[in-house]
């Protein structure tokens, strides 16, 4: 049957199960616009900028099973816009599909209006760049595309397509989607790792993101692993609602410059297990724990691929598989006998853990100390919540007083890109109508892409947006006072912001503002009783409280 290659490439999106495509609208690819409007089980969510577009694409491909979110975007500079987001699922290891419009093939390589190379443009942040010349390709990119995004490491890929491709007539067959292949433990490894598991005083458990991709059944198992065996669990950087943080086997949150007290215990473990976790610097504390290239301690990598165990460490153990797989292999087997050391290891860690935790603070008379909201808002946050958090010190908040629990999403750029907050949680209304969704931001990235409000307005949604308004780029200021004390940087850091409430109320969203402690309960209260239209809560916040952990002009606590 002959149609169109912007009709065949639609019906391929509908048959991979797509839902959703998140865009800024586009000249160079209209023919498939143009088809998508023919197609009623696929949504087009127009954004504002291709960042904010990007950063919902990215957000949708972590909450949708492992199925790759999507992203439309034109040629050029629309491209470039969306960088930011080809770098946070790249890094993060998350499955995105990305459909780039390109310049007419006869334009090609005479530098035509907003051409591009696109191959050596994303070459360090793609899996593969797939460019469709011919129409009989066009289906079989899209197949092989969400193929590559989905297996292995996850990440995103590009397919490029030429402006005067949609319009051509083609009887080109729709290609299927492809059965996902997944790498597999043996027997033998099982056996060694649970032999280990055993004989260890002192196991750790890294918990990360490959796991966090296999749901809620995978957390669940998760825990009743923890609890037979008798091991601690730590969700790593970005990844804190993969295990209950009031749990009793639940030992620390593995994020960023973990306190002193509780990585000095960590450090005396015996064998650490990394379980769907990837392992970055901001994980091993800048390559540390473990130490890079041989480990201080026996280290077992679990990834679902191959390429990446073994790629930066050398594990004593390494298995390519799904860490689901393997958690299910040892609840399989009789668990081991827990000893008494064993048990006095985990109730330590905890015991340091919630100590940590405890909702207190100091006051501060610059503003508020955003202890106090954050703690707040745990008081209302839903089991089923979406919490999304934008880069910055704010977030040390947010992994020191929120009590983390599956069921729950969070969603953040494990890189630390600015900007991801806002979207994120307009990406998680979309996917999750009906649950809260409650983003933290700083007044930074608030006015990068805080203009995705208006997309929440256009369809309807309902975010919660607190803002932490420090009038400053707080983490850059800190580390300027870290490296060179005693020294000014308000010039390389200071911010002037509008009043974020008046703002939000000119999108038709409420606004509250929150300038002392005492207006917290009554703010915050007031926030969650909203229900039919995102609410911006800005926080006059303190800047001397630089992080949850460090006053300016103090050590580290």
């Amino acid at each position: 049957m002959s149609r169109t290659v912007g009709r065949l490439l639609a019906e391929s999106l509908e048959a991979h199960g797509v839902d959703t495509i998140f865009c800024v609208p586009g000249e160079s690819y209209l023919g498939l616009t143009d088809a998508l409007s023919d197609v009623e089980s696929i949504r087009l969510i127009v954004c504002r900028h291709e960042g904010g577009a990007g950063f919902m694409a990215v957000a949708d491909g972590r909450m949708n099973g492992g199925r790759a979110g999507v992203l439309l975007v034109s040629r050029g500079p629309g491209l470039s816009n969306a960088m930011v987001a080809f770098h946070t699922a790249y890094h993060d290891a998350t499955p995105m599909v990305a459909l780039i419009g390109q310049v007419e093939r006869k334009d090609f390589g005479r530098l035509a209006l907003q051409e591009q190379h696109y191959g050596r443009l994303l070459c360090d942040v793609t899996k593969a760049v797939i460019e469709v010349n011919e129409p009989e390709q066009a289906s079989e990119a899209v197949a092989r595309a969400f193929h590559l995004a989905e297996s292995g490491t996850q990440g995103p890929v590009a397919v490029i397509l030429p402006e005067d491709l949609f319009d051509e007539q083609t009887d080109a067959p729709l290609a299927k989607p492809r059965p996902r292949v997944t790498s597999g433990a043996t027997p033998e490894d099982i056996d060694r790792l649970a032999a280990m598991v055993a004989r260890a005083e002192r196991p750790l458990v890294l918990a990360g993101g490959a796991l966090a991709a296999e749901g809620e059944a995978a957390a669940a198992d998760l825990a009743k692993l923890a609890e037979a065996w008798g091991l601690p669990v730590c969700p790593t950087h970005r990844r804190p609602h993969l295990f209950d943080s009031h749990h009793p086997n639940y030992g620390g949150y593995m994020g960023i410059r973990v306190p002193k007290d509780l990585l000095d215990e960590m450090k005396r473990a015996d064998l650490l297990v990394a379980l769907g976790e990837r392992l970055t610097d901001s994980v091993s504390q800048s390559y540390t724990f473990p130490t890079a290239p041989d480990p201080q301690l026996p280290l077992v990598h679990v990834w679902p691929d191959a390429n990446e165990v073994g790629r930066v460490w050398r594990p004593d153990l390494g298995i390519a598989a799904s860490p689901h797989a393997v958690i299910r292999a040892l609840l399989a087997r009789p668990a081991p006998p827990v000893s008494e050391v064993r048990r006095a290891w985990v109730a330590g860690l905890h015991a340091i853990h919630r100590r940590l935790m405890e909702p207190r603070w100091a006051e501060t008379r610059d503003g508020v100390n955003f202890a106090a909201v954050v703690c707040e808002v745990n008081r209302h946050l839903a089991p089923d919540a979406a919490i999304t958090s934008d880069a910055g010190n704010f977030s040390s908040f947010l992994h020191r007083y929120l009590r983390f629990r599956p069921g729950q999403q969070f969603l953040a750029s494990v890189v630390g890109a600015m900007g991801a907050g806002v979207p994120m949680a307009v990406a998680a209304t979309l996917r999750r109508p009906g649950k809260q969704a409650v983003a933290f931001v700083g007044d930074g990235g608030m006015l990068m892409t805080g203009n995705e409000i208006a997309t929440a307005r256009l369809y309807e949604t309902a975010p919660i947006i607190i803002v932490s308004d420090n009038r400053m780029y707080g983490t850059i200021g800190m580390h300027h006072e870290v490296r060179y004390p005693n020294r000014p940087y308000a010039s390389a850091t200071s911010l002037r912001n509008p009043d974020f409430a008046d703002w939000a109320r000119s999108f038709g969203a409420e606004g509250i503002a929150i300038r002392s402690e005492s207006e917290v309960e009554a703010g915050i209260a007031r926030a969650f009783a909203v229900k039919d239209r995102p609410v911006v809560v800005h926080v006059h916040a303190s800047a001397d409280q630089m992080s949850a952990w460090r006053r300016r002009g103090g050590a580290r606590t």
